[in-house]
C-alpha cells in the first residue's frame, strides 16, 4: 500500500492525464492490499490476541480506535484536497503513504501467538492453578 501510494504521489501529474487509466489501476490496487494489511490487523489480530476474559471489550476499543483514526485522517486529507490543487493532493497522498508505512512497522510490535492458546499467552491457566491450590482443590486437566 505504501509503495503504491508513493508512486501515486510522485507521479501524480503524469498518472492523472485524461487518457491514462494507470491512476485508477494503482489506486484500486491500494484497496486490494488494504484488505490484507490494515483490515486484518484491525479485525483478525485483536480477536486472536486479547485474553478471552477481556476480548470483546478490547476488540471494541481496538475497532473504535481504528475508526477514530480514519475520521481524523479523512478530515486531514480533505484539508489538503479541498481546492483541487495538485500540490495539495500530492502532499495528502504522501502523508497517506507515510502513515501506511508506519502502520506496517507498528504491526511488527504485535506479539505472535505461535500456536499457543489465549489462556497460555495471558497466563490465565497458571492463575487458575494457583487459585485451586489456595482453595485446597486439585485442578484437573
Amino acid at each position: 500500500m505504501s509503495i503504491l501510494m508513493a508512486i501515486l504521489a510522485f507521479k501524480y501529474g503524469y498518472l492523472r492525464g485524461e487518457k491514462n487509466i494507470m491512476f485508477t489501476v494503482i489506486y484500486g490496487l491500494t484497496f486490494f492490499f488494504a484488505n490484507f494489511g490494515p483490515n486484518s490487523t484491525t479485525f483478525i489480530v485483536p480477536a486472536e490476541l486479547f485474553p478471552a476474559k477481556f476480548r470483546s471489550t478490547c476488540h471494541g476499543i481496538s475497532a473504535a480506535s481504528g475508526k477514530t483514526g480514519a475520521i481524523i485522517g479523512a478530515f486531514v486529507v480533505q484539508y489538503y484536497t479541498r481546492d483541487g490543487d495538485s500540490d495539495g493532493i500530492k502532499k495528502a497522498i504522501i502523508g497517506l503513504s507515510v502513515v501506511t508505512l508506519m502502520g506496517f512497522f507498528f504491526t511488527f510490535l504485535v506479539q505472535e501467538t505461535k500456536g499457543k492458546s489465549l489462556e497460555e499467552l495471558s497466563g490465565e491457566d497458571q492463575e487458575k492453578g494457583r487459585n485451586a491450590e489456595v482453595n485446597g482443590r486439585k485442578l484437573s486437566d
